[in-house]
């Protein structure tokens, strides 16, 4: 049999992928990775993460100029213009910088780029364009795409995907998003902030599905507050475009009369199913399971040996941090070392003003395990929020009744983002709320926040 031309070949570039890569590419093993993209970094980079922060960034700065809100602290500005142009050019060159540092990466670690769509051929040899090459191991990272609404056609005109909602050249009057999930109330802040009209429609009764249940009662009036109209427990039916306009059918979940509703911009955001179509799996052994998921072991092996998958195809949140140290991992696996994914400590952060996160069980979920207690803070009682002007949000810590180990930590506050991985750490390590406790922060700061919530589960809080 002839030799294999690769001891790695990762098949998609997004975060898990070009990680495993360059992971592997250290390893010292001989690596390529397939990107059918103009540029690496999969969605994440290109049309996902970065973008879409980049203009929630630029929006928040923006609202805070034009709402008055600075002349509270004493910086007036009497005049205040979007330039939505100069919006989107700092987005591009936010992607820009970062997909080409993927490049550099890859030449520096020796990675060989093949460029083209992939394609089983068998359990060992992949088509990439013209080419057809053989490796040793097959790392299938190829992401996730945006799941459709059955009847409804993304023209990226009038009706977009969260692609599409990147890119809108004008400000929509009135944008109706479908979906109260976090990409949909990301970008609908982003275009609330800049003058829309934002309407969410969400089919349950609460935002954010998933996340703990205090938290999506909260995120739904802190919403409400900044002027989103929401339309809970609530269906689409249909949409149809005449022009410029769109006019959506709505209808209770449960069953009911009907409604409509005018928007100039519609935004479908209802979920992500992984990329699995197109890879030609039969050819190499490999079939999906109901979701179209590749189902793996511990190790993030599929059912053939010599290939692997991690990150949004594989079953699990659809997170680009997780998809990273999964490729980290399956790397790590291949070259003979011990690579771990701890999935139960796997934090997620919703980019809204202000910023939601979580991490390991919900309140809910932890119940359901047996008994437990918790503590909660709220961030006006914090200095460093207060003196900011941030006020709204607040730190819950759940733990468990009898051994005091800290089960799930969610947060509502300005940088909710940056504090979780704090908690992420402590659960690592299998903190108990008392740890936490006794942990020295730095004061003021927002993350003092955690310890009085940490506190509070002891019964002892100071500022509350």
């Amino acid at each position: 049999m002839a030799d294999y031309d690769f001891d790695v070949l990762v098949i998609g570039s997004g975060p898990g992928g070009y990680v495993a890569a360059i992971r592997a590419a250290q390893l010292g093993l001989k690596t390529a990775c397939a990107e059918s993209r103009a540029t690496l970094g999969g969605t994440c980079l290109n049309v996902g993460c970065i973008p879409s922060k980049a203009l929630l960034h630029a929006s928040e700065l923006y609202e805070e100029a034009a709402s008055g809100k600075l002349a509270k602290l004493g910086i007036k500005t009497p005049t205040v213009e979007l330039d939505l142009d100069a919006m989107h050019a700092q987005r591009i060159d936010a992607v820009k910088g970062l997909t080409g540092g993927i490049e550099f990466l890859f030449k520096k670690n020796k990675v060989e780029w093949l460029k083209g769509h992939a394609t089983f051929t068998g359990k060992d040899s992949v088509k990439v364009g013209d080419r057809e090459v053989r490796a040793k191991n097959i790392v299938i990272a190829t992401g996730s795409s945006v799941t459709p609404l059955p009847g409804v056609e993304i023209d990226q005109k009038v009706v977009v995907d969260s692609t599409g909602a990147l890119e809108l050249p004008k400000v929509p009057q009135h944008l109706v998003v479908i979906g109260g999930g976090v990409i949909g109330l990301e970008l609908g802040s982003v275009w609330r902030r800049v003058g829309a009209k934002v309407t969410v429609v969400e089919f349950l009764d609460q935002l954010l599905p998933g996340m703990d249940g205090e938290v999506r009662k909260e995120a739904g009036k802190l919403f409400k507050k900044q002027g989103m109209e929401l339309k809970l427990s609530t269906k689409v039916t249909g949409v149809t475009v005449n022009g410029d306009k769109a006019t959506l059918t709505l209808e209770p979940s449960a069953g009911g009369a009907a409604e409509t509703l005018e928007a100039d911009a519609v935004l479908v955001s209802i979920g992500r199913r992984a990329n699995t179509s197109g890879l030609g799996l039969e050819a190499a052994g490999l079939s999906t399971n109901p979701r179209g998921q590749i189902e793996i072991d511990h190790d993030f092996r599929t059912t053939v040996p010599g290939i692997w998958a991690i990150g949004d195809v594989v079953p699990g949140p659809m997170l680009a941090h997780k998809a990273e140290d999964e490729g980290i991992a399956v790397a790590e696996n291949i070259a003979g070392l011990t690579g771990i994914v701890n999935h139960d400590v796997i934090p997620s952060v919703v980019y809204t003003w202000p910023e939601i996160a979580g991490v390991g069980l919900t309140e809910e979920q932890a119940k359901e395990r047996g008994e437990i207690k918790t503590g909660k803070f709220p961030m006006i009682a914090n200095s460093r929020a207060k003196t900011n002007h941030e006020p709204d949000g607040w730190v819950k810590v759940i733990a468990d009744a009898k051994s005091d180990r800290v089960l799930g930590v969610w947060m509502i506050a300005s940088v909710a983002g940056t504090m979780i991985a704090q908690a992420a750490q402590a659960m690592e390590f299998g903190a108990t709320s008392e740890d936490i406790a006794y942990t020295c922060h730095a004061h003021p700061t927002h993350s003092e926040a955690f310890k009085e919530a940490a506190m509070a589960v002891q019964g002892k809080p100071i500022h509350i």
